[in-house]
């Protein structure tokens, strides 16, 4: 048994080795870095996923962020979506045809050009004038903290007020385990730092007398939000729970000795972390009734 798959995905593997695209264990992080950097509106391109053998993920850049999608292969069928392919050049030929994809958040994408694996890169360099050490006797592990996060956002968003309840549009950036926001883009001190260790939930919110409202729940105060549609609210609360998994994931090997505060907010992201999703499911759930009832 164990022969016959490693033959099947030995020969999975020769077989999209003549994609142009296909970029083999590229991560996640990795593609959203390099479509964003060098691709356009509409770039993709297909890499391994972290599932199984035959799960692959499309990764496709939508203005300025990238989406990713599941790819399968099952008995020498490609599936897409809804649409099955029983060869790889009729999974090629379809993207050829630049189609139009559409995700549950309501993002609508054209899938305009691979990204290639091989991209020629020039060869201009630099010299060396200059190079001595500023710092003396920093180590290798003083730089881990000072590496850039991919994880990041930033954009407007309209911000209630603590004490007046009124609305005001900032500038929020968000990086590594901090949501920043300033007056306007200009801005380089921030208004104020929010620290997302110290978060116990994040989830759409219906008690404003506003659209796309979601907040984030802290032990002192629940901060809310307000994006321009529904999809760009969708995107932030995403980022910002991901966040709040990846800093429970972070911790979970400490989880036997933490107090029992840190155990009781573990508890509360978690819990948090379902009830969006559920939330989520019944706002879409809701839209497509909406959407129906209007075509009816």
């Amino acid at each position: 048994m164990s022969v016959y798959s490693d033959a099947s995905n030995e020969d999975l593997c020769d077989e999209l080795e003549t994609l142009g695209w296909y970029h083999y264990d590229l991560s996640r992080h990795a593609a959203e870095a390099l479509l964003l950097s060098n691709g356009g509106d509409g770039s993709y391109l297909l890499r391994n996923s972290n599932g199984a053998p035959g799960c692959f993920a499309l990764s496709v850049r939508a203005k300025d962020s990238v989406k990713h999608f599941h790819v399968t292969r099952r008995d020498n069928v490609y599936i897409f979506g809804f649409n099955e392919f029983p060869s790889l050049q009729d999974f090629v030929s379809h993207f050829a045809n630049q189609p139009l994809l559409g995700s549950d958040a309501g993002t609508l994408i054209v899938l305009k050009s691979p990204y290639p694996w091989r991209v020629e890169e020039p060869s201009i360099y630099e010299s060396v004038r200059v190079h001595t050490a500023i710092q003396t006797g920093r180590t290798k592990d003083d730089l881990v903290p000072k590496a850039p996060s991919l994880g990041t956002k930033e954009g407007y968003l309209v911000k209630q007020g603590a004490i007046v309840k009124n609305w005001k549009q900032r500038w929020f950036t968000l990086h590594r385990n901090e949501l920043k926001y300033f007056k306007d883009k200009t801005c380089e001190e921030p208004i104020r730092t929010l620290d997302l260790t110290s978060c116990s939930a994040v989830q759409f919110d219906y008690s404003q007398d506003k659209v796309n409202c979601f907040c984030l729940v802290f032990p002192d105060r629940t901060f809310y939000f307000c994006a321009k549609t529904g999809v760009e609210a969708d995107e932030w609360i995403k980022i910002l729970h991901w966040k709040l998994v990846s800093s429970i994931r972070l911790i979970h090997t400490d989880y036997l000795i933490c107090d029992t505060a840190s155990r009781k907010r573990n508890i509360r992201i978690w819990a948090s972390f379902i009830c969006f999703y559920c939330q989520n499911f019944q706002f879409l759930r809701k839209r497509r009734q909406l959407e129906m009832q209007s075509f009816a």
